[in-house]
């Protein structure tokens, strides 16, 4: 095996054991405790939380800004592609089997391609609006652009990994690079995520909040 592809192993068992502690500690710390007399489903509110609460209408101000959330959206199905085809690509049968099917090669650089556009966009407009600069700091842009970099060269793989040593060390770097940087900064959201909309379910669906209860009409 190659030296890059050993670096990029290394990387992804140590992002694997770091979130495996993440994961450990958020088991220990148990379920949320809520004191006030139940009145509606956890279940029902955690399943709201994942599913319709999500939905650009439900939110703050989402809903004002419908091309970003549709660029973020595909964004990070991108950035979930991309990990796939990581493993993918780690698994040699696999990976001679991959770059056999040219037709499934191009469509999969395809996606990268819409889905790393919409990361260069959301980047650069993170630093061109003011508003969202003054609330960004330095972990926001360099998991932002970590994670677009990831699917750019994920890409490039799909059309020049078979034969191209270069393109090959570059890949398996900047993958090594994002998985130890995953853990430690904001992008570790990728476990905390689901703990979250956990919580906010299991609060507002106790309270008999979520789902929202439909307005009856009376004449």
């Amino acid at each position: 095996m190659d030296w890059y592809r050993i670096v990029a192993l290394c990387a992804a068992c140590y992002c694997v054991l770091v979130m495996g502690l993440h994961f450990l500690r958020l088991i220990r710390l148990g379920k949320p405790k809520d004191l006030s007399r139940k009145s509606g489903s956890v279940a029902k509110g955690v399943a709201y939380s994942n599913t319709a609460a999500m939905m650009p209408n439900q939110k703050e101000s989402a809903y004002m800004h419908l091309p970003t959330y549709a660029a973020g959206i595909v964004f990070h199905l991108g950035i979930f592609l991309s990990l796939l085809l990581f493993i993918l690509l780690m698994i040699p049968p696999v990976e001679a089997w991959l770059f056999s099917l040219e037709w499934l090669c191009a469509l999969l650089a395809a996606c990268l391609c819409v889905s790393t556009v919409c990361g260069f966009v959301l980047f650069f407009k993170r630093i061109i609006k003011k508003e969202m600069r003054e609330l960004s700091h330095l972990d926001d842009f360099v998991s932002n652009l970590s994670t677009t970099m990831f699917q750019l060269f994920t890409l490039l793989a799909m059309c020049y990994l078979g034969g191209s040593r270069c393109v090959s060390t570059a890949y398996y770097l900047v993958c090594a690079w994002l998985f130890f940087y995953l853990p430690v900064g904001k992008l570790r959201h990728l476990l905390y995520y689901f703990a979250a909309r956990y919580h906010l379910g299991f609060f507002y669906g106790w309270r008999n909040v979520w789902p929202p209860q439909k307005k009856e009409n009376h004449e």
